[in-house]
């Protein structure tokens, strides 16, 4: 058995990003840039058919706060129940949009902009929900990104202490410059920032090839649980279950 078989396998979430009640695709995060991929609910049903236990859905419009997709969101959520566990983002900034996302059924939270914006309300979340809250981390070099990446959010390092302090469960790291670009992960930053703390960290951006999901599987003994897929999947440079096998054989 190869050195590499016997690491840890590496948790991939396939992403489905709704916009316009579709399944899309952006580059650098920016508005605009939207590539259709069609019917939402259909690409979950795919991802689940290919073998995926997690997948990564984002209401593009409330995080942009241009609207919602609440009911493509539903539909999503009901198509995988029971085979597929949901973790949710996208413009969840108080009690009535995280009550909303619970209620769904998703079985982790996504905690974004409001992290960053209202840190009392996020460390009250965290205290009060635990494993169920994860917080989003959108970086531009070591500065934050917020509001659908459209405005800084303060200093990488500073926000990653105060939740640190605060208990949160899970980060999810992205490198804002390589998401959707199919330039290859950021690996420095997420060393960097699985080293500062001891809670799971999950990759996301830049993922172009299986060569990177083994490169983000040789970094799971530092902390890097798992990695979200999304723009090599919808162009066809490998197949989810392609991706898994890497991931986790």
């Amino acid at each position: 058995m190869s050195e590499f078989n016997k690491t840890p396998g590496l948790i991939l979430l396939p992403a489905v990003d709704v916009a316009g009640g579709k399944a899309v695709r952006l580059t650098q995060g920016a508005a605009g840039s939207e590539t259709n991929y069609g019917d939402p609910v259909d690409a979950a049903a795919d991802w689940a058919s290919q073998g995926a236990e997690w997948i990564h859905l984002v209401d593009l419009d409330a995080a942009f706060g241009r609207g919602n997709n609440h009911s493509v969101i539903k539909k999503v959520i009901r198509q995988v129940r029971g085979n597929v566990m949901i973790e949710l983002s996208g413009g969840i900034r108080d009690d009535e949009s995280l009550e909303a996302a619970l209620a769904t059924g998703a079985k982790r939270i996504n905690l974004g902009t409001a992290a960053l914006e209202n840190p009392e309300w996020a460390a009250h979340v965290i205290a009060e929900y635990g494993e169920a809250i994860a917080v989003g981390l959108d970086v531009r070099g070591t500065t934050l990104a917020a509001r659908g990446w459209t405005e800084e959010g303060g200093d990488l390092w500073q926000v990653l202490d105060r939740l640190e302090q605060a208990g949160c469960a899970r980060y999810v790291v992205t490198d804002v410059t390589k998401d959707g670009t199919l330039q290859g992960p950021n690996l420095s930053l997420l060393r960097e920032v699985a080293d500062r703390t001891d809670k799971p960290v999950i990759a996301s951006g830049g993922i172009a090839s299986l060569d990177d999901i083994a490169d983000l599987r040789s970094l799971v003994r530092y902390g890097v649980e798992g990695a979200i897929v999304g723009k090599a999947l919808y162009a066809k440079a490998f197949t989810l279950a392609e991706a898994l096998d890497v991931a986790s054989d």
